[in-house]
């Protein structure tokens, strides 16, 4: 099944309480999450931006829906757009069934207009895979098609933050320069291979991958925001998202600032 036509009906709400409990062992225990704000979340479709965190073992979307499950039930769907990669092999069922759909914008207005709450991470990769030196920072790499998706299906944004990811492991450089080299873009639209250092391996160019240190996340939760009742009808998209990324900033600053040190929060 192609990206454009993927199954929303894939999600299994057996699978899905199967598997919160491990997931929220995992965040509340091994992470000490903190997410604040999550009753923002309007009732109905509203799509969540996320800034992201952690490597190729971000674990900001499990500390959400972690949380949106504490907040209004696992009854209530939450699917969340993801890289093609992830659904190679068996991971098409597997993160099928908890909700995850390919990052393509039919998906993304498919499950708005169901009335399902969708979390998206426009910076991807590029983000979660930038330097340490730079977890304070969003990064979109210039994406605004969110935008382009929240206005298509009418519904909210909801800004998100976390901090924390990028301190699981140390992340030397972006890598971008490698992964051009090595064409990762043609073979897994990947734009970085960054050096990390971690445990156990050490020095590694994210292969094998390291095993993330118990960093302590961080999320806030920003109020929604209601697109045409504040730019119009046909807004324009770069304004609208600079617009989004300067909250989003502005509350990662202030998260950053509430940290005292690195990994233990």
């Amino acid at each position: 099944m192609s990206a454009d036509t993927f199954d929303l009906t894939a999600r299994d709400e057996t699978w899905v309480k199967r598997v919160l409990p491990v997931l929220k062992l995992v965040a509340k225990t091994y992470f000490r999450s903190e997410v604040r704000g999550m009753d923002k979340v309007p009732d109905g479709g509203a799509l969540l931006v996320s800034n992201h965190s952690g490597g190729l073992m971000a674990f900001d979307v499990p500390v959400i829906s972690v949380a949106f499950a504490d907040e209004f039930g696992p009854d209530r769907p939450l699917y969340t757009l993801a890289h093609d990669l992830i659904f190679t092999g068996a991971g098409k069922q597997i993160f099928g069934k908890v909700g995850f759909l390919p990052a393509h914008p039919k998906n993304a207005v498919a499950a708005l207009r169901a009335g399902a709450a969708t979390i998206v991470f426009p910076g991807g990769e590029w983000e979660a895979l930038r330097p340490t030196s730079q977890s304070a920072t969003i990064d979109f790499h210039g994406r605004t098609g969110y935008i382009r998706t929240a206005l298509e299906a009418g519904v909210p944004i909801v800004p998100i933050v976390t901090i924390g990811g990028q301190e699981t492991q140390l992340f030397l450089n972006r890598g971008d320069s490698l992964a051009k080299l090595l064409g990762l873009q043609k073979l897994l639209r990947v734009d970085s291979a960054p050096f990390a250092f971690g445990f156990p391996f050490g020095l590694t160019a994210h292969f094998p991958p390291n095993v993330p240190l118990p960093s302590k996340l961080v999320t806030q939760v920003l109020d929604p925001i209601d697109i045409t009742a504040e730019f119009g009808t046909d807004p324009d998209h770069a304004e609208v998202d600079q617009m989004i990324r300067k909250h989003m900033q502005h509350a990662l600053d202030g998260l950053a600032r509430e940290r005292r040190f690195p990994v233990l929060g």
